[in-house]
């Protein structure tokens, strides 16, 4: 609609078209608004399992092995927060080795502080994968494109 009315350029297009009657329009994969529209609030993707894991590169933040669980940096059980700042990708014995003690308790360090995820990598943590004719257009890295691929 926005590309009909002229509100949008169309940049890239699937091979699928749509029919009418009279006509017939490519189906859209990117679009370009023509005139910036001011979004009233700020986005935030949900803290889950699959958003942590895009964020994280699918990897564990204490070895760097491939990640399966989620891991509060401050346990929950020692007064942690649910959130994107206490919460990383972890391997199974990382999770189980460090259990509910902190950071300074253990031998354990993290390889990247946790952090609240730019805006590119939320496509990752929505869809879990990037379709192939968008990675021009979002310039997200190379290794977490070829991590997200590998775990979907």
């Amino acid at each position: 609609m926005l590309v009909l009315s002229t509100k949008a350029e169309l940049v890239h297009q699937t091979e699928q078209v749509f029919r009418s009657e009279r006509s017939a329009f490519p189906e859209p994969s990117v679009v370009r608004l023509s005139h910036y529209v001011r979004v009233p609030f700020q986005t935030r993707v949900a803290l889950n399992r699959r958003a942590v894991f895009a964020r994280d590169g699918h990897r564990c933040q204490y070895c760097g092995a491939s990640a399966e669980n989620i891991d509060h940096v401050v346990p929950r059980s020692r007064g942690g927060t649910h959130s994107w700042d206490n919460v990383v990708a972890a391997c199974r014995r990382c999770n189980s080795r460090k259990e509910d003690h902190l950071l300074h308790e253990t031998n354990m360090a993290l390889r990247r502080p946790p952090r609240i995820p730019r805006e590119r990598i939320w496509i990752l943590a929505a869809t879990g994968t990037v379709r192939s004719d968008w990675e021009q257009y979002l310039h997200i890295p190379e290794h977490v494109l070829a991590e997200s691929s590998l775990s979907a």
